[in-house]
């Protein structure tokens, strides 16, 4: 099993607003300029899934599988190469201010743990920056 977490991400916006906007993956037309074109070839999605089909990987199709309004989103792979799950977790500050943080779990065996950890913390840290500036 491995286990990555991104750093805490302060976003200047309420967080009702952001679990609102994070929880119908309709609004990611609003990031998806914010995404490199390089390594991802084409994203789809709609109010539950998303599916991105990325260079080197393939497809991949994340849904959601829980909400829990103003404190997390649960994500679960329906299609990839190797399963996951993501967690985006929210918590309010003060007025217009909430802190996000992602959370990946992946079942893999201790040899793939060595060599995914570092991809993976990259990945989640920039899936982080591009949720914490997008406009709520």
């Amino acid at each position: 099993m491995i286990k990555v977490e991104s750093r805490i991400k302060i976003i200047p916006f309420n967080v009702e607003r952001v679990f609102y906007k994070l929880s119908d993956l309709n609004h990611l037309e609003s990031v998806k300029g914010n995404i490199h074109s390089d390594k991802v070839q084409g994203m789809s999605f709609d109010r539950d899934t998303v599916t991105i089909n990325m260079l080197g990987v393939g497809e991949i199709t994340l849904a959601i599988v829980e909400r829990e309004p103003y404190k997390h989103i649960k994500f679960e792979t329906t299609k990839s190469p190797l399963p996951f799950v993501v967690w985006i977790q929210l918590d309010p500050l003060s007025g217009e201010r909430c802190k996000m943080r992602l959370i990946v779990n992946a079942d893999v065996n201790p040899i793939m743990n060595n060599v995914l950890r570092k991809p993976l913390q990259n990945a989640l840290e920039k899936m982080a920056e591009i949720l914490a500036e997008a406009q709520y």
